[in-house]
C-alpha cells in the first residue's frame, strides 16, 4: 500500500457513449498520486478499447460477473491507501479526489466518503439544477434513499452512494466478508447500502464533502422502474431482503416491523401481479438460505455497534 495513493476503479459494461466524458473527469484531477484500474464485465461495444489506452491495469472479463464482483477485482490489485469508485455515467470536478482524500484523513474512523452529486442527463452528462446524491439516508420501512438536499458543509451520513465512492482501504479490508468487501451476491443495485449498513456495525462512519463534486446520470430510479430491464428489477428486489437478512439485529426487526413488514408486502403483491419477472428473486433468497445465514452470523458476530446506537439513522 502508497500512502496518498487513490486507486480509481472503474467498472464498464457496454457504457461507450458515457466514456468519453468520464474519462476526461478522472484524467484532469489534481490530485497527481492516483491509479487508473478498469474492470469490462463483457461489453459487446467498445468500452475496452476505450479505457485501454488510459488505464494502468484493464481487467477484462469473458463474462458479465456483476458489479460487485468486478470492484472485488480491482480491490484485490489496487495499490492505493484510498480507492474510488467512479460509475461511468459519473464526471468528476477536478478537485473531487483531491477533496474526498483530505476529508477522510480528518478522522481515522471515517471509512467512506462521498462528494456533492449532481443530476446529469445524456451521454455528455451534461449537470442539471437537481442534487443527485448528498449521501445516503435509510429509513424504517426497509428503504435506502438518496440525501437531495446540499448541506451547509462537511456532514456524517449514514452511507454513499457508489456512484462516485471513496473507500480507506482499511475499511474495505475491514468490513470484507468470505474475502469479498462488496458481497457478490448482490451482483448489482443496493451494494452500497449494504456495505453501509456492515462498516456501521463495524464502527466505522461516513461523510459528504459537499466541495468535492461530480455529475451523475441516474438511470435506475423509482420512476423508471417500468421501463427498466427485468433483471435489473429482479436484483433490485432480491437485494432488497438480502439487505436486512445480513445486517438487521432483532431490536431493528422489531422496531421497524409495521413499516417494513406493509412495504414488503406491497412488492410481493407487485411481484405476483404486475411485475412476474421479479419473482425469481425469492426463489434465489430461498435456495441461498444457508449462505446467507452464513454470512449474516458472521456480520453479527463481528459488530461493534448495537442496534439500539444506530436507530436514529432509520427514520
Amino acid at each position: 500500500m502508497e500512502s496518498e495513493l487513490v486507486s480509481i476503479v472503474l467498472v464498464t459494461w457496454n457504457s461507450a457513449p458515457y466514456l468519453r466524458r468520464c474519462l476526461d473527469g478522472i484524467r484532469q484531477q489534481t490530485h497527481r498520486s492516483r491509479e487508473f484500474i478498469a474492470v469490462d464485465n463483457a461489453s459487446a461495444d467498445a468500452s475496452a478499447e476505450l479505457v485501454a489506452g488510459e488505464a494502468a491495469r484493464l481487467i477484462r472479463n469473458d463474462t458479465n460477473r456483476g458489479f460487485s464482483a468486478a470492484v472485488n477485482q480491482a480491490i484485490a490489485v489496487a495499490r492505493g491507501e484510498f480507492v474510488l469508485v467512479v460509475n461511468p455515467d459519473c464526471y468528476l470536478l477536478p478537485e473531487y479526489v483531491e477533496r474526498l482524500v483530505e476529508a477522510l484523513r480528518s478522522a481515522d474512523d471515517w471509512g467512506s466518503a462521498t462528494g456533492l452529486l449532481i443530476r446529469a442527463r445524456g451521454y455528455d452528462i451534461e449537470p442539471t439544477t437537481e442534487i443527485d446524491s448528498a449521501g445516503m439516508r435509510m429509513t424504517r420501512n426497509g428503504r435506502h434513499l438518496d440525501i437531495d438536499v446540499r448541506p451547509a458543509g462537511r456532514t456524517e451520513v449514514f452511507g454513499v452512494s457508489g456512484a462516485a465512492a471513496m473507500f480507506r482501504r482499511s475499511f474495505l479490508q475491514d468490513v470484507a466478508i468470505g474475502g469479498e468487501a462488496l458481497d457478490e451476491d448482490f451482483f448489482a443495485y443496493r451494494e452500497d447500502a449494504d456495505v453501509a449498513w456492515r462498516g456501521r456495525l463495524f464502527g466505522w462512519r461516513s461523510l459528504c464533502e459537499p466541495a468535492a463534486v461530480a455529475y451523475h446520470v441516474r438511470r435506475v430510479t423509482p420512476e423508471a422502474r417500468r421501463e427498466l430491464p427485468p433483471d435489473v428489477n429482479m436484483h433490485s428486489v432480491k437485494n432488497r431482503f438480502l439487505l436486512r437478512l445480513k445486517n438487521q439485529g432483532p431490536y431493528l426487526a422489531l422496531r421497524n416491523a409495521p413499516f417494513e413488514l406493509f412495504r414488503d408486502l406491497v412488492v410481493l403483491l407487485a411481484a405476483l401481479t404486475i411485475e412476474r419477472t421479479s419473482l425469481p428473486a425469492f426463489s434465489w433468497l430461498w435456495h441461498n438460505r444457508a449462505r446467507i445465514l452464513a454470512k449474516r452470523r458472521e456480520v453479527q458476530r463481528r459488530r461493534k455497534v448495537s442496534d439500539r446506537e444506530l436507530r436514529e439513522w432509520f427514520r
